[in-house]
């Protein structure tokens, strides 16, 4: 593992965003190939991609031949065979809780969003720009604010998610802040989750990992 690492993904992919985040976190090189989610009709529905994954969705990790699918178990993969610096506590309980955070995220928020959502809201319902901007402000403000209440209610949350360093749940936070600050969600109602998020944009594994710093970004693209 290491330099045979190679990870598909889209540069405004949040779930891709957060497997970046863990690989640089966990210092890994890797080797970014780039799946358009638009051109094509989609990269991701052409044979190659889906025969590497079949659900037809990004990210998919290759180490050494085999492939990993699904952000969270990319991610736990990652921190069981490289379990330094972890992206996990050590005892259950902080553990539970650190899922917990990254789940609400990743299961409860981000699918509402999802790129194919709002497709189908697109297709199905002739939703425009403005509705698809109503709908995932609805969503993902009702998710930050369970998630500020969550971290701002408890004495684990320290300069990230859980202690002073980071992890798991600050890997799932800041592409979802990313997405809120596009979609126009005002955030003055989330102090917690901007301080954290403050926090992780001024390390240069978070700065790396960044949709804009990706090599198949528009601006990258020149």
């Amino acid at each position: 593992m290491g330099q045979d690492l190679v990870l598909y993904g889209y540069w405004r992919s949040s779930a891709a965003y957060r497997v970046r985040i863990a690989l640089n976190l966990k210092g890994l090189p890797y080797e970014s190939r780039a799946v358009h989610l638009v051109n094509q009709g989609g990269e991701q529905h052409l044979p190659d991609f889906q025969a590497l994954n079949p659900q037809e969705l990004v990210p998919a990790l290759v180490d050494d031949g085999r492939v990993f699918t699904q952000s969270m178990a990319i991610m736990e993969y990652l921190d069981e065979t490289h379990p330094t610096p972890p992206l996990l506590p050590a005892d259950p309980a902080g553990r539970a809780r650190v899922r917990a955070l990254s789940q609400a995220i990743a299961c409860d928020v981000h699918p509402l969003g999802n790129l194919r959502v709002l497709q189908h809201l697109v297709s199905q319902f002739g939703a425009d720009d403005a509705a698809k901007g109503v709908w995932s402000r609805h969503w993902i403000g009702l998710g930050l604010q369970s998630m500020e209440a969550m971290l701002a209610g408890n004495v684990a949350t320290g300069r990230f998610c859980h202690g002073d360093t980071p992890g798991l749940a600050d890997a799932c936070l800041v592409p979802q802040v990313y997405n809120a600050v596009r979609w126009k969600l005002p955030m003055e109602d989330f102090p917690t989750i901007r301080r954290i998020v403050d926090a992780c944009q001024s390390l240069e594994a978070f700065q790396q990992a960044a949709p804009e710093a990706q090599p198949d970004a528009p601006a990258a693209q020149g």
